[in-house]
């Protein structure tokens, strides 16, 4: 009988070998499944987290447009300035080498080193500034780019920048109402700069790199960049040398006769570009907090006042187109009158009772004869004119604020209000409304809308002018020539306004003193104004001027005038504007004057 050994029982090497390769295959497919799975199926997902990772996106700040003066000069700009920021954490790395590539000072003393003398900062402070875990440390904000490149070139350890736009204004207070400014966030706060904030933001971009460990940008990495588009250019009609003139001017005044306040607007009447528009006391919008709340604003559209005796140039031209009047008509000028309705009405003076021409009614500002004329016409004729020349609706000058001052619909006028409204009482305007009528008088009785702003040259570069709205016929051009000649008087020998006379010129206009309560229930303070047309004979300029509760004289005549003078004679001659060539032909002030 034969025996077989247990331990000698060979088993079959295939089976063996077909497990293994079996127990093989299955490892080299779940490697090959894993790398599938990595590589095809997570991969992208996984790639695109490890770019976010190392890729960092800066935001390009687009520039905000500038604000430029009918010439091109620039009155309002952005700066470009860094702020510079300090990772830290990361100023233990520093070091500081000698020219001989060795290490001579490390951290946050050598930081420090090379630094202060860039800040104009000194080391020992700074280097205690240095030292923390702040990720974002502000080191220093509004340095200018010659600065910046400067700090970059030290190559510390963390330092990086941000660029900031700061806003600046090169011209200081000068039409600084009218500019307004920027508030902390970079937004238009007052003036065009608010008004015209979709225009003047641009379009940020951004730029997008791929950073190393250290912090650096990878050269060779992903970039890329859509680029800032800057602003619109606003080109507004503003002459910045008449404006300067003309706010010195003002001030000058206001502060000579102790006024509340003052505005003084100068039209281009064939245009209705306005050159200058003033309000005393500008702010100044490089720092808009250090001028008082109620200097910041332009009272010039949004202060009201009434227009006085400046007023009746609107009852008279309107009684001349309605043609119940002529430039010599005799009107009844008593010292007192008393109405149908019992109102006493008495001129600014006392004076015998006497005859004058309609001429003569403007020439000595009479109360009691402007009366006679609007009596001649019915309360709804007298504010159908208002309103077509502007009364008791907002110009759309194009600044933030604008009043559209106090007229009352004539079936609302009491019984002494339907009186007073003709001598400029009663009722409320802005200087830019008031000085709109004699603008349109200038202009042959053609009203234009008054614009600041001419147009724009936006991203394309190319210029876009303001088309203005289409002009209206208030008054015929007959009716505007008579007005000129009749007030052509108010400033010669005799009139009330002579003080706004120019040498080589004729001057048309008229003044105003209107009462207005002081606070205290009496009618002690006044609106002291003067609307002039310049030249009279060739009209180009229209300037009117308001002083607001003067508290050293009350008369237009002797407030206002004089300022009208002195701009006006400034902008003739800044303009080019030739002297009268012709004489006037004044008409006579008396029916029995030759």
């Amino acid at each position: 009988m034969s025996r077989t050994h247990p331990f000698t029982a060979v088993g079959r090497p295939e089976r063996r070998q077909s497990v293994l390769l079996a127990t093989l295959l299955i490892v080299i497919l779940v490697f090959a499944g894993r790398l599938v799975y990595v590589q095809a199926i997570i991969g992208p997902a996984l790639a695109q987290v490890a770019r976010a990772e190392r890729t960092d996106t800066i935001e390009l700040v687009a520039p905000r447009g500038e604000i430029l003066d009918a010439d091109g000069v620039v009155l309002a700009t952005t700066v470009e300035t860094y702020d510079v920021r300090v990772d830290l954490r990361q100023i233990p790395d520093f070091r500081l080498y000698d020219e001989n590539s060795t290490v001579v000072g490390w951290g946050a003393a050598a930081a420090a080193e090379v630094l202060a003398p860039v800040l104009d900062a000194a080391p020992n402070e700074l280097g205690a500034q240095l030292v923390g875990d702040d990720g974002y440390f502000l080191l220093t904000k509004g340095v200018s780019p010659e600065v910046w490149q400067a700090i970059a070139a030290l190559r510390v350890n963390g330092v990086t920048s941000e660029r900031i736009g700061a806003r600046v204004y090169p011209n200081g207070n000068t039409a600084g109402n009218v500019l307004g400014w920027v508030n902390a966030d970079g937004a238009g706060a007052a003036g065009l700069e608010y008004t015209l904030q979709d225009r003047l933001v641009g379009t940020d971009g951004e730029t997008t790199v791929e950073i190393g460990a250290a912090g650096q940008v990878i050269p060779t990495g992903q970039q890329s960049t859509v680029a800032a588009q800057a602003g619109c250019t606003v080109h507004t009609t503003i002459d910045s040398d008449l404006q300067w003139r003309t706010q010195s001017v003002l001030d000058d005044s206001v502060s000579r006769f102790g006024a509340e306040w003052g505005a003084v607007v100068v039209w281009e009447v064939k245009t209705g570009r306005i050159l200058a528009l003033a309000d005393s006391e500008s702010v100044n919008p490089n720092n808009p907090l250090a001028s008082d709340e109620n200097d910041r604003g332009a009272r010039s559209v949004q202060g009201v006042y009434d227009p006085g005796s400046s007023g009746k140039v609107l009852t008279v031209l309107s009684a001349l187109e309605e043609g119940v009047v002529t430039p010599t008509s005799p009107i009844e000028d008593p010292y007192r009158l008393t109405t149908a309705n019992g109102q006493v009405i008495t001129d600014h003076t006392p004076h015998p009772d006497q005859v004058l021409t309609t001429t003569g009614v403007l020439a000595e500002s009479s109360n009691t004869g402007t009366v006679n004329i609007g009596s001649l016409m019915t309360n709804e004729t007298r504010y159908q004119y208002m309103r077509q020349f502007g009364w008791g609706a907002r110009t759309e000058l194009g600044l933030p604020g604008e009043s559209a001052g106090l007229l009352t619909p004539y079936d609302q006028w009491d019984g002494r209000q339907q009186y007073t409204t003709m001598f400029g009482q009663g009722l409320s305007v802005t200087l830019v409304q008031n000085t709109a009528v004699f603008a349109t008088v200038a202009n042959q009785g053609m009203h234009l809308d008054p614009r600041i702003v001419d147009g724009y040259t936006c991203a394309d570069g190319v210029y876009q002018a303001l088309v203005p709205a289409e002009p209206t016929q208030v008054v015929s051009p007959e009716s505007s020539q008579e007005m000129i000649n009749m007030l052509e008087s108010v400033v010669d020998d005799g009139g009330t306004g002579t003080q706004a006379a120019i040498e080589g010129y004729r001057i048309a206009g008229k003044t105003g003193t209107a009462q207005i309560p002081d606070g205290a229930g009496g009618i002690t303070d006044v609106a002291a104004s003067f609307v002039g047309i310049a030249p009279a004979d060739d009209p180009e300029i229209a300037v009117g001027v308001v002083i607001y509760r003067p508290s050293s004289g009350i008369y237009g005549g002797r407030i206002a005038a004089p300022v009208f003078h002195d701009v006006a004679a400034f902008a003739l001659q800044s303009l080019g504007v030739p002297p009268s060539s012709e004489p006037a032909t004044p008409y006579p002030l008396t029916p029995d004057a030759p």
